[in-house]
């Protein structure tokens, strides 16, 4: 995760419109695993109040991603 600070200078994006597609700098992305188990889900268009739908297995190989359990407890 990036301090919001980092945001806009290094990605191009403002709070609450972080996107994996099309930032300024690549940065390793990684998605909730359970996201494989959806035909698509709706991620940041990089703008805020803006969205875009995709297959979750394309967005992955889009950005050079990967699936991990991320989500902790407590």
């Amino acid at each position: 995760m990036l301090h919001v600070k980092e945001l806009l200078p290094l990605t191009g994006y403002v709070r609450g419109g972080c996107s994996p597609i099309g930032m300024k700098k690549s940065f390793p992305t990684t998605f909730q695993e359970t996201a494989q188990l959806y035909d698509e889900i709706a991620v940041s268009a990089g703008r805020i109040g803006t969205q875009v739908v995709v297959e979750p297995e394309a967005l992955c190989k889009l950005v050079g991603g990967q699936f991990a359990d991320i989500v902790r407890d407590g």
